[in-house]
C-alpha cells in the first residue's frame, strides 16, 4: 500500500504541513510512524480523508462560479508574445504549466514574469500515470 509523508499529504490537500500535523494529532487523519520515526499516512486513508473533506464542504472549491474543478495557483515564470498569440508559463509547486492564448487575453490580464496567477484546467481527457513502478500481481 502506498504511504505518504506529512509534506506530501500537505501538497496533495493544498494545506500546510502544520495543518496536517494538527489533523493527525487530533485523530482526524490516521497516521503512524515509519522505521525512521517519521509520520506517514496510508494512501487509502488519505483518499478517504480527501473525499470526506469535499463531502463536508471543508475543502475549498469553486463549483458555484465555474464548472472547472482543477485550479492551480502559481507564479508566471515566462511570457512569450508575438503579434497574435502568447505562450504563458506558470510554475505551481513542482509543476510547470504552459498555456497558449491570444495576445489580447495576455495583455488584458497583464501577464508578466513574477505575477501570481491561477491556472484553471478543464478537460475531457485525463491521463493517469503512476509515480511509482507497478509490479504485476502486487497489491
Amino acid at each position: 500500500m502506498a504511504e505518504y509523508r506529512i509534506n506530501e499529504v500537505a501538497a496533495v490537500l493544498g494545506v500546510s504541513p502544520d495543518t496536517v500535523r494538527r489533523w493527525v494529532d487530533a485523530d482526524r487523519l490516521p497516521a503512524r510512524r515509519d522505521q525512521a520515526g517519521r509520520r506517514v499516512v496510508e494512501g487509502a486513508d488519505l483518499a478517504a480523508f480527501a473525499r470526506a473533506r469535499i463531502a463536508d464542504g471543508e475543502a475549498e472549491h469553486t463549483a458555484a462560479t465555474s464548472s472547472a474543478r482543477n485550479r492551480l495557483r502559481g507564479i508566471v515564470t515566462e511570457v512569450v508574445r508575438d503579434r497574435v498569440m502568447a505562450q504563458v508559463e506558470i510554475t505551481t509547486g513542482p509543476y510547470r504549466l504552459v498555456s497558449l492564448m491570444s495576445r489580447e487575453a495576455a495583455d488584458q490580464l497583464d501577464l508578466e514574469v513574477g505575477v501570481l496567477a491561477e491556472a484553471v484546467i478543464k478537460s475531457t481527457n485525463v491521463v493517469v500515470e503512476r509515480t511509482t513502478p507497478h509490479r504485476p500481481g502486487a497489491t
